[in-house]
């Protein structure tokens, strides 16, 4: 059942988003792992076409910023005015108050309006004049970034990159693909096609399925094993913090789930361990003298890093 349905959720965004099967595979899979996705690339590549695609086929009720030098952290929490009719204070409510958030170019605004998506993406509330209000379940966020260098962009904090669950790059399109996306676009939007293909209660279901899926000590303590190889790397200033092992743990579920089974293997924990830990590295600067990548570095560790082979264990 989560299989077919995934199928067409994925058949549904391919109308739009066209050539990436693998990076709508992955925001899926992170999406029924209840975490937020940080898509990164140069400007014109379908970052921005992907987030609405996924908010329409799934149907949930989501909103967009464009996030520019002057938005405001009220843009995002909301924010609270007099009325002088009624002699109290209302609360009218920020961008953050829906099921999927699409926060455009996130890096392109200041450190303290970044800053205050934080506790939203973190416990799925907001604090406005001391007041607490819980955001809606599921409460999604899908930002994305200009590469950092490009004009204008502002450096997110390691705090907040630690939010999101993974960071993605989509890259360019093939020539073929390239065809295929100007044809599809000649008489019509392609955005407009998309059919709703699950709701908001479909992905409850699916989160928490994932804590019934089985995971093996085997499993755990590989993974645990790979994130602790970053904390020794010579090359790394900051490893995988346990928030970060979480988030693999939970990664790896959801792709387990993309793949039919009840139960994780290692390629599953393999498959995501680049995209979870990436963005969560802070390397040391000998490794950017050397030309050395986060990406580099995880897949060596990769490498050295071998798991049981016993598999019997890890459907245990």
């Amino acid at each position: 059942m989560i299989l077919e349905q995934s199928e067409h959720v994925i058949q549904e965004v391919k109308k739009a988003f066209m050539g990436k099967d693998d990076i709508i595979r992955r925001v899926l899979a992170t999406i029924y792992a209840g975490g937020h996705i940080l898509l990164e690339d140069s400007p014109g590549v379908g970052k921005t076409t992907l987030a609405l695609a996924f908010s329409r086929v799934l149907g949930l009720d989501y909103k967009r910023i464009q996030f520019t030098t002057d938005t405001l952290p009220s843009d995002i929490t909301g924010f609270t005015m007099y009325n002088r009719q009624n002699e109290q204070f209302e609360y009218h409510e920020g961008a953050a108050m829906c099921n999927l958030l699409l926060a455009d170019e996130i890096n392109r605004t200041s450190p303290k309006t970044q800053s205050a998506l934080l506790e939203a993406m973190e416990e799925r509330r907001v604090t406005v004049d001391g007041v607490t209000r819980p955001l809606p379940t599921p409460f999604i966020c899908i930002a994305t970034q200009n590469p950092l260098g490009t004009t204008g962009t502002q450096a997110l904090p390691s705090s907040q990159l630690d939010r999101f669950m993974v960071r993605l790059s989509i890259g360019y399109p093939s020539a073929e693909d390239q065809i295929k996306i100007l044809k599809a676009r000649r008489y019509s939007n392609p955005l407009e096609e998309i059919q709703v293909a699950a709701q908001a209660e479909n992905i409850l279901e699916i989160q928490n399925y994932l804590s019934a899926l089985k995971i093996s000590d085997d499993i755990l303590y590989y993974l645990i094993r790979l994130c602790e190889a970053t904390r020794e790397h010579p090359l790394v200033e900051l490893g995988i913090s346990p928030r970060g092992v979480w988030a693999l743990t939970k990664m790896a579920k959801a792709w387990a789930i993309l793949k039919d089974r009840s139960y994780v293997i290692p390629e599953d924990v393999q498959e995501v361990f680049t995209d979870v830990c990436a963005h969560r590295l802070i390397l040391k600067p000998q490794a950017r003298l050397e030309g050395i990548s986060e990406k580099e570095i995880l897949q060596d560790i990769l490498k050295e890093t071998k798991p049981l082979k016993d598999p019997k264990r890890w459907n245990a």
